[in-house]
């Protein structure tokens, strides 16, 4: 029976069966004509367009960067009633592809135990990735670290699309940029990519728009699930202080309010670049000092992405997903040195299920329980963050290992 786990094919067998659960969940949405989560949103705006100014208050489309317009209108292809059924499609087919390039090749052996890993994470995180855009970006971003060792530039072409789909994978980019012989050819061809986007949004008169994206989040509070968040989670456990948990209606968020959330919420950007220039030192510290580049960029991405959430004032909980292609790349790389972080991220997706889709409504009415769980989910994240920091920090103690028989 193991064996039978170690064969190609079976991971093929797996991923039927769990796509086909999800399919099987959708439909109970889908054949009323229904979506889900995140996926109302996208449908409306697929059928109302892009232009903020025709949206009468709605929320704007343009929180996130004009690729996301691509799958959005996409799905919109079949008709409204099966728009969730189709954009359940694209996301099964980019995870198909993600799957075929985990394990052909050179992969063939060595990406079957961590395919399997990724459908066990897909069990507890697949309400979020088949009802987000990050559905769309995380097997992309797997497709372009497995490809980036060798053909760094093909990365840099992905990562680039990727961010300008949801921001999220320019953290993996910074450090491919860092550890790879050819950054520059990868620098380049992230500029190249941005040119196309720029001349495309400006031929569709959407030009104006381009970087709100970047404006929105600005006004944004503290939100709920957000690692720095925890404290006024537990005021508002105990009604401390009037400190509360409300939506903040103007973008679909519920936020934490109370004696110093706002001051919290105005610094956490800043704290956010102060967190990625510390982690772009440690990695030229690293390479500097002789790190093995793949490596490098691998555990780079990994401290990367980690920060990008711990220290991000908005923590949705799909913020997860991001975390799933470093760890099945750096599985792929070297199981036994990823396998602590595989099994950290593991048990923050099964607590990130336990709070959404099973018991969001506890947790923002501030039950205990919930708020416990909360809070173990984002030490695990710190944790995480921790070990990536660390092995990080380890990797530019250590002079390159010289091959035998040199």
């Amino acid at each position: 029976m193991v064996d039978w786990f170690a064969r190609p094919s079976s991971v093929w067998w797996g991923f039927a069966v769990v796509h086909l659960y999800f399919l099987g969940w959708m439909a109970s949405f889908f054949l009323h004509g229904d979506t889900f989560s995140d996926t109302e949103q996208y449908r409306q705006w697929a059928m109302d367009g892009y232009n903020p100014e025709d949206l009468d208050g709605k929320i704007s489309p343009w929180v996130y960067p004009v690729l996301a317009q691509i799958p959005i209108f996409l799905a919109n292809i079949a008709g409204q009633d099966l728009y969730l059924l189709t954009w359940f499609l694209i996301i099964t087919a980019l995870n198909a592809v993600g799957l075929a390039f985990l394990t052909r090749g050179p992969r063939k052996v060595a990406g079957i135990a961590p395919a399997w890993w990724w459908l066990f994470f897909t069990v507890f995180m697949g309400y979020l990735s088949f009802a987000r855009v990050e559905g769309i970006t995380a097997p992309i971003v797997l497709i372009a670290l497995l490809y980036a060792a060798q053909r760094p530039v093909v990365a840099g072409v992905l990562l680039s699309i990727a961010t300008w789909i949801k921001v999220w994978p320019a953290a993996v980019l910074v450090p491919i940029v860092i550890a790879s012989r050819k950054r520059v050819q990868v620098v380049l061809s992230g500029v190249a990519v941005t040119a196309v986007v720029t001349l495309g949004t400006w031929l569709s008169g959407g030009l104006p728009h381009i970087m709100d994206f970047l404006l929105n989040q600005g006004e944004r509070g503290m939100q709920l699930e957000a690692t720095f968040s925890t404290p006024w989670v537990w005021l508002s456990v105990f009604n401390i202080a009037g400190s509360k948990m409300a939506d903040n209606t103007a973008i679909n968020s519920t936020e934490v309010y109370g004696p110093g959330a706002d001051t919290a919420a105005f610094l956490m950007q800043p704290l956010l670049i102060v967190a990625a220039v510390v982690a772009a030192v440690l990695l030229v510290r690293a390479l500097n000092r002789g790190a093995e580049r793949e490596e490098l960029f691998l555990e780079g991405s990994l401290m990367m992405v980690t920060a990008f959430i711990v220290f991000n004032k908005v923590g949705s909980p799909q913020f997860i997903i991001w975390l799933a292609p470093v760890i099945i790349a750096g599985l792929t790389h070297d199981w036994e040195r990823w396998k602590v972080p595989a099994a950290l991220l593991m048990g923050i997706a099964m607590t990130t299920f336990v709070i959404y889709p099973l018991f969001y409504t506890p947790l923002i009415h501030a039950h205990p329980v919930m708020a416990a769980i909360l809070t173990t989910r984002n030490v695990l994240l710190v944790v995480l963050l921790w070990w990536s920091v660390k092995r990080t920090a380890e990797l530019g103690r250590k002079p390159a290992a010289v091959p035998a028989g040199a």
